[in-house]
């Protein structure tokens, strides 16, 4: 089994999370379900497929490739500012909704 197999969504490539309505719909499905580990790693396929590689991102972000790569794992513990600059280089935003 790989990897992207265990996520709610099966792309097979990275191409539909260019669009920024899919890329939004996949991480609150992600979020949603409430397991932040996914939720990290997702959020590095959509920087990927939005952004382009991690040295893109590092350069958008202005934050260390090394600790991108480190945030943005499974086990990834990504601060809020973190989140935030991920977020904004790959044109989305956080927002905050009632349950």
């Amino acid at each position: 089994m790989t990897r992207k197999a265990s996520r709610p969504f099966d792309f097979g490539n990275l191409d539909v999370l260019k669009g920024p309505k899919q890329a939004a719909l996949y991480l609150e499905e992600i979020l949603a379900g409430g397991d932040m580990d996914m939720f990290t790693e997702a959020l590095k396929d959509v920087a990927a497929a939005r952004v382009g590689n991690m040295t893109a991102l590092a350069k958008k972000t202005h934050l260390a490739r090394e600790a991108l790569y480190t945030s943005l794992s499974r086990k990834g513990n990504p601060r809020l500012d973190t989140l935030t600059k991920v977020l904004d280089a790959a044109g989305l935003r956080l927002t905050v909704t009632t349950a």
